[in-house]
């Protein structure tokens, strides 16, 4: 924790802050069902930092999502509160991968909670075969570390929490549901490559930084992601 607070972590945690606040004034697509509610360019990069911060990489993003709240002067609300969590979830997916602590069990734990909890409303029984795409994050904790399986697992982490927040709040039919699959993979799959790609830029220019000043000892830089050996 010292060293997170350091000069340099904070410093690292005020660059992902004003980087994330930008990316969520960029909107990639309208959620149907709801004209005042987007889809941001954070989505594409959003969830790395627990690739580089672990747990503090999860409190960054929600950090971030919270001073947004206060920017943009949201409604205070419990289910206001609630929509900052997808992400925070996909955060510490994409901390780990592979079935070994409690971060993992977690990620196991909450594409089955969120199936379940879809399958439990009336219009989700009807619309059912649409929350077989949070197996997604589940079967890839079992499969050979890769980075763009990792990233599907993070975005589709994401996608469960706030498809289940979407379903048991705003009123929309089994047909739009079902409408919304080719979309839902389509934008997913754009997100994990939009995460991945993040990923490796993101590894490299702080492996550059690290050259310059150390910053091993505050962030995890994967280094088989580098472009270039120092």
């Amino acid at each position: 924790m010292q060293k997170i607070f350091s000069k340099k972590g904070i410093v690292f945690l005020v660059l992902f802050t004003v980087l994330a606040l930008v990316g969520m004034k960029l909107n990639f697509s309208t959620l149907i069902g709801e004209e005042s509610q987007f889809l941001t360019i954070y989505q594409f990069f959003g969830p790395i930092a627990g690739g580089f911060l672990g747990i503090w990489g999860a409190a960054a993003v929600l950090g971030a999502q919270l001073i947004n709240w206060v920017l943009v002067g949201k409604e205070i609300s419990i289910l206001n509160l609630l929509r900052l969590l997808p992400m925070v979830f996909a955060a510490i997916y994409f901390s780990r991968n592979g079935v070994r602590g409690i971060k993992d069990k977690l990620g196991l734990a909450l594409p089955i909670l969120a199936m379940l909890a879809f399958w439990f409303h009336p219009v989700g029984q009807q619309a059912w075969i649409y929350a077989l795409f949070w197996v997604i994050p589940v079967i890839a904790k079992f499969l050979p570390e890769n980075l763009v399986l990792r990233s599907l697992g993070a975005t589709f982490t994401a996608h469960a929490v706030g498809a289940v927040l979407w379903i048991w709040t705003v009123p929309m039919t089994a047909e739009q549901w079902l409408m919304l699959l080719p979309i839902t993979a389509f934008e997913r799959i754009l997100f994990a490559l939009g995460i991945a790609a993040s990923y490796v830029v993101f590894v490299n220019i702080l492996k550059a930084v690290d050259s310059v000043v150390d910053i091993k000892s505050i962030i995890n830089i994967d280094e088989r992601y580098a472009l270039w050996r120092a």
